[in-house]
């Protein structure tokens, strides 16, 4: 399957998250969060971030996944799935998918502003998560993605090769620091959330619309 021509990006964060990133301007790696913690909720696994902390780039010598902002490039990630089950081992927060957001930039503008800004990028193809995966900083090698596994809604089950959920896992990551203002849109599960966004932002002078998307969801 082809490169998207516009390639979105999705960070998937807690609503009661909102307030302190808007204040703040920037969404913050998980290094500067444990170094400075944040109001709101934390998602994810705790042990997977430490390995995160730990996990080096090839593409960028000394830099770790977990001293980036990590993104990925559909919504309904494998990971809103576990959030969603809630039952895996390891998993710290209880509260379901319902609470969680999706955050929505565009790739080549977040290069763009990463370049100016002179913080590395990378993307990968699988999770950086993992103890093995491909990663590159090169928009010329996006085909390496497979992009018929990011845009799949079925990625696990009986005759579903491990490659597709190894596939849309695929992430991209930003160095330190991620600026609020590239975020373009907000997709939510309900109308209770929705209200939840709304009564933060509304009272910012400027923030991106905000849109109930369950087919995001599980």
């Amino acid at each position: 399957m082809a490169v998207p021509d516009c390639p979105k990006i999705f960070h998937i964060v807690h609503v009661d998250r909102l307030a302190s990133i808007v204040d703040d301007g920037f969404l913050r790696c998980d290094e500067m969060i444990a170094q400075s913690p944040k109001a709101g909720t934390t998602i994810g696994m705790g042990q997977i971030k430490r390995r995160r902390l730990e996990t080096r780039l090839p593409s960028h010598p000394g830099l770790s996944v977990g001293q980036c902002v990590p993104f990925y490039f559909c919504p309904r990630s494998v990971m809103l799935y576990v959030i969603h089950r809630g039952n895996a081992d390891g998993l710290d927060y209880i509260g379901g998918q319902g609470p969680i957001v999706h955050l929505v930039a565009d790739l080549k503008a977040s290069v763009k502003w990463a370049s100016c800004n002179s913080c590395r990028w990378a993307f990968t193809t699988s999770n950086a998560g993992s103890k093995y995966f491909a990663d590159h900083s090169d928009l010329a090698l996006l085909n390496e993605i497979n992009w018929e596994a990011v845009r799949s809604t079925i990625w696990s089950g009986n005759g579903v090769a491990p490659s597709i959920k190894e596939g849309k896992q695929a992430e991209f990551l930003v160095e330190g620091r991620f600026p609020w203002n590239l975020v373009e849109r907000i997709g939510v599960y309900s109308r209770e959330t929705y209200n939840q966004a709304a009564d933060v932002l509304n009272s910012r002078s400027l923030h991106p619309p905000i849109h109930i998307m369950p087919e995001w969801y599980y």
